[in-house]
Formats: C-alpha cells, structure tokens, sequence
C-alpha cells in the first residue's frame, strides 16, 4: 500500500470550472443551429460542471479504507493548516467529508438544472430558449460558485497530503526513536542495502528518514521520525502529539537508542525518560540500543553497539527483526 494521496489531480476553483464550462459551451453552440444551439451549450456545460465536480470526489480515497496509520497522520497534517493565516480553515478529516460532500451536491445539482430546462428549450421558440439557456447558465455559476469555499478547502488538503512520505504500513516497520545526535539517522544508512529516502512533513521542515533491508526474502522497512519521537511529549505541539499518535499504528518494533557518554547533548535520564514514555505508548516490542558503547556502556541497555566502530550493528538488526516476528501471510489453498 503506496501513499494513497500522492495521485491527488490539483483541485480546480469554482472560476477556473465555470469558465471552462462555458467556454466549451460556447464552441459547442457555435457548431449547431436553431434550437440545437442552445441545447448542446446547455449539455455541455452542465457535464463539464458535473463532471468535474464529481471528479474532485471520486478522484479521493475513501477515509474509511485508510490505514490507521495514515488516517491519523492525515487527520493532523489537515488540522495543522489551519494554523496557517493564508490557508482556508479545513479542520480534520472530518470537514474534508464535509466538503466533500457539498462538492458532491453541487455536482448532482448541476445535472438537475439540465433536466429542468432541457425540456423547456426545446419547446420554446428560438428567443425563449436562448433566454432559458441563460438562465441555466446563471443558475449553474451560482452553484459552482456557492461550493468555492468547500473546492479551495479540499484543494489545500490535497496540497499537504500530497507531500506526505512513502511509507508503507503493510510492510514489517522498525521505528527508530532517541533524542537527537544519539546516531539515529547513521545507524539506518549503516543497515539499509540502499541510499534512505528523506521526506518532509508538511507541518514541519524535519525530514523523516525510511530506508529498506532485507532478510529471509523479507523486504523491512525501517523508519527515523525525527521532530516525532526525539523529545519529550510535553514538548510537542498538538499535531505532533497526533503524528508521534500515528506512528503507534505503524510500528511493528521500536529501537530507542541511548547515548551513555551524553555526548549527544542529552542528560541520560532525560533519554530514559523518553525510552519510558515509548515503552508506555506502544503496543509493541521497545528494545532499547545502548550506541556509541565504545564511548561508554554505562546505562542497562538490551543491546549495545557502535555504529561508528561496527561493532554489533548487525546483532542490533537481528534482534529487531526477532522482535517484529513478521510471518508473510502464505495464499489460501482452500484445504
């Protein structure tokens, strides 16, 4: 399961549909006569606005088929820009659905005012139907136009989300957590086979690390959440709280590396501490990884390297996959 939001078309605003409305119409009346004028620039500008306005809905996955681990992630990414004074107000995922489906009303509507006048057109002489026409039209801009709020909501929304990182939860993930500077980031480039992928969250300019390794045929994914799980919980803001939240759906085992020398800048109780409130929030195996044990070893630790020196990296790995435990799901041969 890739990104589901990354595919996201750019929404477009309630005067960028109206004119493409009516300029296709207009094309499409030129090329007919009499009443077939009016009408086929009355069918296409109510599908175009239909249409698209639909499309803008369907184009959405749908919230209730996400991953926990995105959903959440989501949810907070679309609360944080409405901290931003520029940004349209769009809550959670709860006014995105909202908006959605005002969007989704207009698109129906727009289909009700052709049928209403279709009828009516083809009736009248050529005078009257174009004066219907025109009020078709009028009436169809009005409701593009009363969803411009709800287009530019969703349109920020996909914006952010669309920045959000690869990660893939249905793949076994280790976590790596600790204060900065204890040698998270060194410690995944050291046992990924490949050059780790960085990404930014859209609420903050940290990049979160993900690189990939394999054993046993088993592809891993492990996973450096900086500005998430490198400080204590009081010291994140709201959508981080509910980011570092979502990562709990993501982990299959956590690694909280500690440094003993303090050389990272951290008191060592203070990295505990941390340590202690992961073990508490996550439902799954916490081993804690004593790095830079050539400096020193003084902290109970589960395991102890020195990803500097190569001295155990391998063993730490081992052990996390020990602990993930991951059994791939074998196809169903009906016995």
């Amino acid at each position: 399961m890739s990104q589901p939001f990354e595919d996201l078309p750019t929404t477009p605003t309630s005067e960028e549909l109206v004119d493409k409305a009516f300029s296709r119409a207009a094309r499409a009346g030129r090329a007919k006569s009499g009443h077939d004028a009016p009408l086929s620039m009355l069918q296409t500008a109510s599908n175009i606005a239909s249409d698209n306005l639909e499309n803008v809905v369907s184009d959405w996955p749908d919230f209730d088929d996400l991953d926990p681990f995105y959903e959440e992630l989501a949810d907070a990414v679309i609360a944080s820009n409405t901290t931003d004074d520029d940004a349209p107000d769009i809550g959670g995922i709860d006014a995105v659905r909202q908006h959605l489906s005002e969007i989704n009303w207009a698109s129906r509507k727009t289909s009700e005012i052709r049928d209403e006048y279709q009828g009516r057109i083809a009736t009248g002489d050529i005078d009257t139907a174009r004066k219907l026409r025109k009020q078709a039209f009028a009436r169809i801009a009005d409701v593009v136009e009363e969803v411009e709020g709800d287009l530019a909501a969703v349109g920020a929304a996909r914006d952010d989300l669309k920045t959000l990182p690869d990660i893939r939860p249905d793949e076994p993930t280790i976590v790596v957590a600790g204060y900065p500077n204890v040698g998270k980031s060194t410690f995944v480039n050291a046992v990924t086979n490949a050059r780790n992928e960085t990404a930014s969250y859209p609420f903050t300019t940290t990049e979160i690390r993900v690189g990939h390794f394999d054993d046993g045929h088993i592809r891993y994914q492990i996973v450096d959440t900086p500005g998430l799980l490198d400080r204590a919980p009081e010291e994140r803001n709201d959508v981080e709280a509910q980011a570092a939240s979502a990562v709990e759906h993501l982990a299959d085992a956590v690694l909280v590396l500690v440094d003993a020398s303090e050389e990272c800048g951290y008191p060592l109780d203070l990295q505990l501490a941390l340590r202690d409130d992961i073990e508490a929030r996550f439902d799954v195996p916490v081993l804690t990884v004593c790095n830079k044990a050539d400096r020193s070893r003084d902290v109970e630790a589960d395991l102890y390297m020195s990803v500097t020196e190569d001295e155990n990296v391998q063993g730490v790995l081992d052990a996390a996959v020990e602990a993930v435990d991951y059994e791939p799901e074998l196809p169903y041969d009906g016995q």
